[in-house]
């Protein structure tokens, strides 16, 4: 069956704090969010509702109360599907698995429309408790959770190796940050668009060294709407598209990190995910014209863009400084904004990547527009990089 995937339509919010607290008169209600969404991004791809057959939820939180959160939206939105209605985890990796899974039922036969789509509550929910569901869900609940091992130790780990091996400055570290945060600044769906210097994130309090609080991601609500569809249908509706060019998977059969000998720095999913996808898409890392990385911290986005091939081994942190990554540079990386800037919302950011892709695409991202941008890279990622979900996407005016 030669069937090929397309991105014919999105819809997002801007991240920020959208959840209500327990105690608050007016609720936020979740279901009202996604079902605006659901109808912008529909409207933007021009297919009809009844084209809809697959539904692929990111779980939601576990602080949403209405559990079994996809079959009550399809009750919500009215719709009557013959393909999938499911929800998807995987922690970060969990919207590209979502997006990944719409893919297959577009390729298996079983849709020629589908969404890819989820929210992710949590700015309201006491940090304590937020730290303490994340350590029991991002690592071995009898070790890391009970010596305090967060995602963003691991993250601090692999700053300093890096530095060490390849003499990588805490200035060049913070230019990523710096980077996104002007990228940020062009994005109406960024949660912080206040531009920073360089010696204001070198200056701030550190979170764990040598990260400080402008190399890590802020806390926030997001929600995200993709319709796919197959390249027919994506032809028939007359409009810009792009397509789903390539895809690479890798799982390093680790849990969150490696407990054995390894290069840490290498991310080798990646690697061997990149590869791939590059593969299948007939194509190579110097093709690439801009990438949406999922980078928690400054020195994740150093790491992968240098696994993907997209500039040398322990050369990314001096990309960054000198301006390969920004708008106008070499290779445009986080035109969003990234998560350190645009906001991370774990269970739905990948979604924001490939929104970010479609409006670069498909010529609409205005301010931040990369001149004559025609393939891009999404990343997924879990753990330390221990698994990767890599998408080129193509755009077709």
């Amino acid at each position: 069956m030669d069937r090929r995937v397309a991105i014919v339509g999105t819809s997002a919010i801007p991240v920020g704090r959208h959840q209500s607290k327990d105690e608050d008169q007016i609720q936020t209600l979740e279901h009202e969010i996604m079902s605006r969404l659901v109808i912008e991004a529909v409207h933007d791809s021009g297919v009809e509702k009844r084209d809809i057959q697959s539904v692929v939820f990111t779980v939601p939180r576990p602080y949403t109360r209405q559990k079994y959160f996809h079959t009550f939206m399809i009750s919500q939105l009215g719709l009557k599907c013959r393909g999938s209605i499911l929800e998807v985890m995987g922690n970060g990796m969990t919207a590209a698995l979502a997006f990944d899974q719409a893919c297959n039922d577009i390729l298996l036969g079983r849709s020629d429309v589908a969404l890819a789509l989820g929210i992710n509550m949590e700015s309201a929910v006491p940090a304590a408790e937020h730290a303490m569901s994340s350590m029991r869900a991002t690592g071995d609940v009898d070790f890391h959770a009970s010596a305090g091992f967060t995602p963003i130790s691991w993250y601090a780990m692999d700053a300093t190796r890096y530095m060490y091996e390849y003499g990588a400055t805490r200035e060049q570290l913070a230019s990523v940050a710096v980077k996104n945060r002007f990228h940020a600044s062009l994005n109406p769906l960024a949660q912080y668009r206040k531009l920073i210097t360089l010696e204001e994130v070198v200056q701030q309090r550190p979170i764990v060294e040598p990260l400080g609080l402008y190399d890590v991601p802020p806390r926030g609500d997001g929600a995200a709407c993709v319709v796919l569809a197959t390249e027919d249908v994506a032809k028939r509706l007359g409009r810009p598209y792009v397509l789903v060019r390539g895809r690479g998977f890798c799982h390093d059969g680790s849990h969150q990190i490696s407990d054995g000998p390894n290069d840490m720095i290498a991310f080798n999913a990646a690697q061997e995910a990149s590869a791939t996808a590059y593969k299948s898409a007939g194509i190579g890392p110097s093709d690439i014209d801009l990438a949406e990385l999922y980078a928690p911290c400054t020195i994740v986005e150093i790491l992968v863009s240098e696994a993907i091939g997209l500039v040398p081994r322990g050369a990314g942190a001096g990309a960054a400084f000198d301006g390969e990554t920004r708008l106008g540079g070499r290779i445009p990386i986080s035109t969003s904004g990234g998560l350190t800037s645009r906001g991370h919302p774990s269970y739905v950011t990948s979604l924001y990547n490939y929104v970010e892709l479609a409006v670069q695409l498909r010529g609409r991202a205005g301010e931040r527009q990369v001149q004559g941008a025609r393939l891009g890279l999404s990343s997924g990622e879990l753990g330390n990089y221990n698994a990767a979900l890599i998408h080129i996407l193509e755009g077709v005016q």
